[in-house]
């Protein structure tokens, strides 16, 4: 078949939440033959460089490069508009033309769009199947934001969040197939009730890159993992180092945090004043840091679809201590794969578990790479993704097959 592909982040390299799973998505059609066109953002001239590597990996890509002033501008003009203005920072004049010039040109048998952001450039588009991921519903997301930000910020991220919520349930409806990355998102996209069908299929996580070290980990190292400029990282961040960390190092003070992941804001860099607490910054590679680590903690309160930060440290044999609302997105056991902690005592108690005990570290460690060995490999997820398409293709009257002929065969 051919296949547009439109996603809101540039998939390459594929090093953060928002590249990887569209990433893997487009490698794994053009390896299954189909020829794809990818067309997306990026935000600097250097992300627009380094996504030249995408050329292995598709038939042809589209890129625009898009500036903050611009896309600030086009979100405050949609404040007073029912539009949500996370879409217009989404937004390219010069992507929606070369979007609309490949459709004028080419035929393609299947148009799929990764994350309700994006939908917006093919949304008018009919006569060809279309399929929209959204990943996560990220209006439940802004709701959340909005209970934890102060007023009158928290009534802006509550107001974003409604109005996405409205328009997310509009672009649905336009499309042939809708799905999500977890159960729990799929749930809240069922919830919505549009009449178009739905489904999942998860994250996966290359367990080769990702497995365990061959030397020893240190009992007194415990890691985070995340972009640190992202509000829900730096929340947990600060919430764990004023109500969990001290009681840790009470019990053990040698006990250290690495807080690993680029751009920290400065309320993240002054937890570096904190004993015990290291502050990293861009890391050209964060295997080491959670290798090393006792566990790692993934205390997220705002947390939705799949924190690929878990299963990136369960594969590599570290046993995670998260929140429920992080938890949500991993197909694990709670307890037998990985830990759950609701509050800053369970937390606490949960950490100190692992820290001291080598057998109940090592049990966490086989069980929770065997988890995703089993439930989030991407061949797994990439045959329910074919499923899906193959549904949503034969509703056209077509197989995959029939639509990979030339017109005129």
């Amino acid at each position: 078949m051919k296949i547009l592909y439109v996603c809101h982040r540039f998939p390459f390299p594929p090093r953060r939440g928002g590249k990887i799973r569209p990433f893997n998505m487009i490698r794994h059609l053009t390896a299954s033959g189909h020829q794809v066109a990818v067309a997306s953002l990026a935000r600097s001239a250097q992300e627009a460089q380094d996504g030249h590597g995408i050329t292995a990996h598709c038939a042809h890509y589209e890129v625009a490069q898009v500036r903050a002033p611009a896309q600030i501008a086009r979100m405050v003009v949609r404040l007073p508009t029912p539009t949500p203005s996370s879409m217009g920072y989404f937004y390219s004049p010069e992507l929606a033309g070369r979007i609309r010039g490949l459709l004028a040109r080419e035929r393609f048998d299947l148009v799929f769009v990764h994350c309700s952001s994006a939908a917006q450039y093919v949304a008018g588009v009919q006569g060809v199947p279309k399929i929209l991921d959204f990943g996560d519903m990220d209006s439940q997301k802004w709701l959340e934001y909005a209970r934890y930000k102060p007023f009158p910020l928290s009534a802006g991220y509550w107001l974003e969040g409604r109005k996405l919520e409205r328009e997310e349930r509009r672009l649905a409806r336009g499309f042939d197939m809708c799905t999500a990355t977890t159960r729990a998102e799929w749930e809240t996209l069922e919830r919505y009730d549009t009449g178009t069908p739905t489904d999942w299929f998860p994250n996966g996580v290359d367990s080769d890159y990702f497995r365990p070290a061959e030397e020893s980990y240190d009992p007194d190292a415990i890691s985070f993992v995340g972009r640190m400029d992202y509000y829900p990282n730096e929340q947990c961040m600060l919430d764990f180092c004023a109500n969990v960390l001290p009681r840790l190092r009470q019990r053990r003070p040698n006990l250290r945090l690495s807080i690993v992941g680029a751009d920290p804001v400065p309320s993240v860099r002054k937890l570096a004043e904190l004993p015990g607490v290291t502050v990293t910054g861009s890391v050209p590679d964060v295997r080491p840091y959670v290798r090393r680590s006792a566990a790692m903690v993934a205390p997220l309160n705002i947390a939705r679809g799949t924190q690929n930060k878990i299963l990136e440290a369960m594969a590599m044999g570290v046993p995670v201590v998260t929140s429920p609302a992080a938890a949500g997105g991993v197909d694990a056991m709670q307890q037998e794969h990985f830990l759950v902690a609701s509050d800053h005592a369970e937390q606490c108690a949960a950490l100190l578990r692992v820290l001291e005990d080598a057998q109940e570290r090592r049990r966490l460690a086989l069980a929770g790479r065997a988890r995703v060995l089993s439930h989030h490999a991407w061949p797994a997820s990439m045959r329910r993704l074919d499923g899906i398409i193959e549904r949503t293709v034969s509703s056209y009257g077509l197989t995959p097959r029939q639509a990979a002929q030339p017109a005129n065969a």
